[in-house]
């Protein structure tokens, strides 16, 4: 990367990392949930992340292909501020350790089927909708 990208680069980053993990904050305070159960607000957060991730991976990469800013906006700032796959681990660890266990693998297995299966329908959808 040319040296003179490198502010107006992580300046999107940034400000789009502050965008995201507001929203990611601002669910998860809504809807908390108890160290022995289903971290659903976690999980929303990262299947929805997954899914635009894949919304944006094709319009980045067959749409609007002249904004060089536009991917490290949403995907590494907001999509990645907002994502936190960090707090899934931590969340599993909680469930396992408040006795928890079925719970812990629960939401192991189905967290990484679900992102995945996300990003794929993201991406097909998306595509599916630009070259209608």
């Amino acid at each position: 990367m040319r040296k003179e990208l490198h502010a107006p680069v992580l300046a999107a980053i940034s400000a789009g990392g502050v965008l995201g993990a507001l929203a990611r904050y601002a669910l998860a305070r809504a809807w908390p949930h108890p160290p022995h159960g289903f971290p659903w607000s976690t999980f929303v957060i990262n299947v929805t992340g997954c899914f635009l991730i894949g919304v944006l991976m094709v319009i980045v990469t067959e749409v609007v292909t002249h904004k060089p800013l536009l991917r490290p906006f949403l995907g590494v700032g907001v999509l990645g501020g907002y994502t936190t796959f960090s707090t899934y681990v931590v969340d599993i660890q909680r469930a396992a350790a408040e006795g928890a266990p079925l719970v812990a693998l629960t939401y192991l297995t189905l967290t990484v089927v679900a992102a995945l299966l996300a990003v794929y329908l993201g991406t097909v959808l998306t595509r599916a909708a630009v070259h209608r």
